[in-house]
């Protein structure tokens, strides 16, 4: 089996087991920092790193819920995954959710998807070949101006009173799933999604290949690509959009120095 018929089976299996624990009802905690977690997050860890391990057990292995093993750093690839990506709207009965699996070489992603079970939605790509949702190729939308564009973010922050130029009018929503927000950037239902925090590789790195291979733009909010499989495993922030609305993205946001 090739690394994305793997990473697709055990993604839809990883699916079918959360969507079945939460019908079953969830125990839920918050971990150190306060970020909640449930029973299910933890399960789903289990079975992909029990499958995925077993079928590769020389990749490196990176997941928001197993305890960092420095090894991966050694490997040649790696796994990068987030078991439920979007733990909020899964604890509270919504769909946006998602499984996310990567596999990583040299840095960069050669293989991901992003499956959202409740949605019945399955984006995928690899390397050298264009990225799908459901088997059907996907692309970005063609929109040239942030006037009326549809963006994922936070609504407070795009009106907050210190940008140097206020934000056109645009249509704001939120989906707590990064992954999942970079996919509909990546198939056109949204034309942007922005982040000016810091967000975890295996938040991005799945969907960052699905967003490139359909042809969007990804970068933090300086224009500085990704790379993945570093000792501290996180992106400083997030600007996912068509090739058209991302540099006007980054006009805006670029001179913004985070902590």
């Amino acid at each position: 089996m090739n690394d994305l018929d793997l990473i697709l089976e055990a993604a839809k299996e990883a699916g079918a087991l959360a969507l079945s624990a939460r019908e079953r009802g969830l125990k839920i905690w918050s971990k150190e920092g306060g970020s909640p977690v449930t029973d299910a997050d933890l399960a789903v860890d289990t079975l992909l790193r029990t499958q995925l391990r077993a079928a590769r057990p020389d990749y490196g292995w990176l997941s928001e819920e197993t305890a960092d093993d420095p090894a991966r750093l050694s490997t040649a690839r790696q796994f990068v995954v987030d078991p439920i990506d979007g733990t909020v709207a899964f604890m509270k009965s919504k769909p946006w959710f998602a499984v996310s699996i990567a596999i990583v070489e040299d840095g960069q992603p050669v293989a991901g998807v992003v499956h959202a079970p409740a949605l019945d939605e399955t984006y995928a790509a690899t390397l050298h070949g264009p990225a799908l949702l459901n088997g059907a190729p996907i692309a970005p939308s063609a929109t040239d101006q942030l006037f009326g564009a549809a963006m994922l973010g936070d609504a407070k922050m795009f009106a907050h009173p210190a940008w140097r130029e206020p934000w056109p009018d645009m249509r704001i929503e939120s989906r707590n799933s990064i992954a999942y927000r970079m996919c509909l950037v990546a198939a056109g239902t949204f034309d942007a999604a922005i982040a000016l925090s810091p967000k975890s590789e295996w938040d991005v790195a799945a969907a960052d290949l699905i967003c490139r291979r359909a042809g969007a733009a990804l970068s933090d909010h300086k224009g500085r690509d990704f790379a993945y499989n570093r000792p501290v495993p996180q992106v400083p922030s997030l600007v996912c959009a068509n090739k058209a609305l991302h540099p006007l993205i980054l006009s805006r946001v670029g001179h913004i120095e985070l902590p």
